[in-house]
């Protein structure tokens, strides 16, 4: 029987696949990283302009790569998180002095990580970058996933791997080729995103806002500039769009108040349609899905990319530990292992972002009074703010070698 090509082939090249791609290298892996998009940053479309809020967690899975020390000069530490509802006097606030960290999160742009990653790739060892090219086939022998691949000239290669790992995005195409089933639930709302400078200094506060048009967020940035996120319905949001600067700061500053200042620029405007979407499984006998494959949540909360980074943390011990107890990297006893530890965090993150979301939707009197009553009541109870922030920050349950700042066996 022929050998697999590579121990690991990993179908999609963007943060998350190219994260798994650095924590197993050197662990004496043949690992192939395919990407259809040009490669080097730029062409990719996950490493854009978006600012994401990595949890602390993130950050320390980050630092154990070796890859921190890049991103530190670009980061912008959140030292406080601001929850509000329009509307309402109760607030709450989660404080890093109280959790006992340098910061909850940091707030980095996509493309800063991509040129982190794409600076690392070429010099790690057992790993070949295959790109541009797409999955054209997949399938599953009892002893490899056997892939073709087709690149811009039109050459197809066929690939055969011990395990095949799915980090191609929400829409990805192993898992639709292999007809594993998901749920998916059209929020019916886009996200609208830019730069904006506000007058006053963001003192390293995030901002979650509740407003009747739906949840927003102001994240600080390096030059006193802010992240924001706006929620806008399908139907209003090519309204949204098509502001002039002036209207678009408007409506910014009617949602957020003047907690800091007037708002004075605005960079470029970007949309993003959202959805909840959940893998009924995350893994098969030699294929497992990570981040947006096996999960795509409402940006609520800033908790989408940082469950990606624990599925990678999670999924990379598993695969050392077994490699190194000879061990079949792809059969299912192993796969399971990773699918039965990532589950409970899974859902507990899912159902958190999709229910935060619908709570405050609801715009009946009584319930608007309840929420009032729980912001209050989440401010002074320290032990309920404490595993809310242990959650937000990655922190919460059984917590991989990776984000515990220990490298894989090797």
């Amino acid at each position: 029987m022929t050998a697999p090509d590579d121990d690991l082939l990993i179908i999609g090249g963007g943060l998350v696949g190219a994260s798994l791609a650095c924590a197993l290298a050197g662990q004496g892996l043949r690992i192939g990283l395919v990407e259809a998009a040009p490669l080097p940053v730029g062409s990719q479309p996950s490493y854009d302009d978006r600012a994401i809020a990595l949890a602390e967690g993130t950050r320390r899975i980050f630092q154990t790569l070796g890859l921190w020390a890049g991103l530190a000069a670009e980061a912008t530490p959140i030292r406080q998180i601001h929850i509000s509802e329009q509307g309402s006097p109760a607030f709450a606030y989660l404080d890093s002095r109280e959790e006992g960290v340098a910061a909850l999160g940091y707030v980095v742009e996509a493309r800063r990580i991509g040129q982190a990653l794409l600076a690392t790739l070429p010099t790690l060892p057992g790993v070949e970058l295959c790109c541009p090219a797409r999955l054209e086939t997949v399938v599953i022998a009892p002893d490899a996933a056997c892939v073709t691949l087709r690149f811009p000239d039109g050459r197809t290669v066929e690939r055969r791997a011990r395990l095949l790992v799915a980090a191609d995005g929400a829409d990805s195409q192993v898992r639709r080729r292999l007809d594993m089933a998901a749920l998916r639930w059209n929020y019916g709302q886009q996200a609208v995103i830019a730069h904006v400078t506000p007058v006053r200094p963001h003192e390293n506060i995030a901002y979650e806002r509740f407003t009747p048009a739906g949840p927003a967020a102001l994240l600080p940035l390096a030059g006193n500039r802010c992240a924001v996120v706006c929620t806008a319905t399908d139907a209003a949001a090519p309204a949204v769009m098509a502001l002039d600067d002036a209207g678009f700061i408007a409506l910014v500053q009617d949602r957020f108040g003047d907690r800091l200042g007037p708002l004075r620029r605005v960079g470029r405007r970007q949309a993003w349609p959202l959805f909840l979407l959940k893998a009924q499984e995350q893994v098969r006998a030699r294929v497992a899905l990570i981040g947006n494959a096996a999960h795509t949540l409402h940006p609520i909360a800033g908790q989408g990319f940082n469950l990606g980074m624990r599925d990678v943390a999670v999924l990379a011990e598993v695969i050392a530990d077994a490699r190194q107890a000879g061990e079949d990297i792809g059969s299912r006893p192993v796969l399971n292992r990773y699918a039965d530890w990532r589950h409970r965090d899974q859902w507990q993150t899912v159902l958190f972002t999709d229910g935060l979301n619908r709570l405050f939707a609801q715009s009946w009197l009584p319930l608007r009074v309840a929420r009032a009553v729980g912001l209050l009541a989440f401010e002074v109870l320290p032990p309920v703010k404490r595993r809310f922030a242990r959650q937000a920050m990655g922190l919460d349950g059984r917590l991989p070698k990776l984000a515990r700042g220990l490298a894989l066996t090797a």
